[in-house]
């Protein structure tokens, strides 16, 4: 496995990072999407958060990762397992699967085992990356430049939270619930709409403007390509104390409380701001709650709100030709005519 640049060592893109973070405490909150220029670090920080994640717990010898926590989301193969005695279990890493732009359909979705099929005339399922996705992450880098069939097949599959491939006389039905990560350059075209709703958050990756910054990126790069051990090394205190941070989040979660009032806030924000459905109301609460969580806060506030309303809601805003102000500066208008 290749050496990962450490997550704590990224410098500055605080909303990106902090993103990613409560995308890793709560995958409900539906994703991350990451725009901006080229080189800023987007791929960088992904691949930093695999490494950081804690490991999971799976059924050993499960294609599609179950947790043997919860029976009731098993596969068909590890249910059948399960009637002939008590399953073993493991800890491993969190799934971070890349979704090349080039991928077919079948590396995708899996299909027949051919090796099977023309061995021992067996028709047998061969999973694909959503199949190895499952309880992990999804990335998608250049995500705007993915083909159009392949966009739909991760919507079906996001809003079902399931992988049904029905083709080569196979009927193949396996759960695929996966934070869906995306980066890409805005000059090279912008997302499908439908797509885009389902990313829970969107951020602006802007290269580094001030010198300071600029400096100490290309001196940390420089250093960790250099001595790739020693630089590890000197940040794995850093590294250990974000793993329990993320760990301790993840048991609070379920402890923090949002108040009606705070409710009441979020849903006239996205009242003001115009958005669609109910989906921003819905991710803002769960980001914010997840935010809560990770500051040690028992009750979801005013502060927390604010603090995630730009990333949960500047993708959702309709066009508006009377007004030319960008999505981020008519969400921060908002917060400010809401919130005081």
């Amino acid at each position: 496995m290749a050496t990962v640049f450490p997550f704590s060592a990224i410098v500055g893109q605080d909303e990106m990072k902090l993103a990613l973070l409560i995308a890793a405490v709560d995958p409900k909150v539906g994703g991350v999407l990451a725009f901006g220029d080229r080189g800023a670090g987007k791929s960088t920080a992904v691949r930093a958060l695999a490494a950081l994640l804690p490991k999971m717990k799976v059924v050993v010898g499960c294609r599609y990762n179950c947790d043997p926590d919860l029976p009731k989301a098993f596969c068909d193969e590890c249910r059948e397992k399960e009637k002939h005695g008590k399953l073993k279990t493991a800890q491993v890493p969190v799934p971070v699967v890349d979704l090349p732009l080039g991928a077919t359909e079948d590396r995708v979705v899996g299909a027949l085992d051919l090796e099977r099929a023309l061995a021992r005339g067996e028709k047998a399922f061969e999973p694909g990356l959503l199949a190895r996705a499952h309880r992990g992450f999804l990335y998608i880098d250049e995500a705007n430049l993915l083909e159009d069939h392949l966009v739909d097949l991760l919507l079906d599959v996001a809003a079902s939270g399931e992988n049904v491939v029905e083709r080569e006389g196979l009927s193949i039905r396996h759960p695929a619930r996966f934070v869906l990560v995306g980066t890409g350059n805005p000059e090279e075209g912008e997302l499908r709409p439908q797509l885009l709703d389902r990313f829970g958050m969107s951020v602006e990756v802007k290269t580094p403007d001030d010198l300071p910054s600029r400096m100490e990126v290309v001196r940390r790069r420089d250093a960790f390509e250099s001595d790739p051990a020693a630089f590890l090394a000197a940040w794995t205190k850093e590294e250990a104390k974000l793993r329990k941070k993320i760990t301790q989040a993840r048991e609070r979660l379920p402890e923090v409380t949002v108040s009606d009032a705070a409710l009441e806030r979020a849903a006239t924000l996205c009242m003001r701001l115009g958005t669609d459905g109910l989906r921003g109301e819905l991710t803002l609460m769960r980001a914010a709650r997840a935010l809560a969580a990770i500051e040690h806060a028992k009750h979801v506030t005013d502060e927390h709100l604010k603090k995630i309303a730009p990333s949960a809601l500047r993708h959702r805003l309709r066009r508006n030709p009377l007004d030319d102000a960008g999505s981020t500066v008519r969400v921060d208008r908002a917060i400010v005519e809401v919130f005081g």
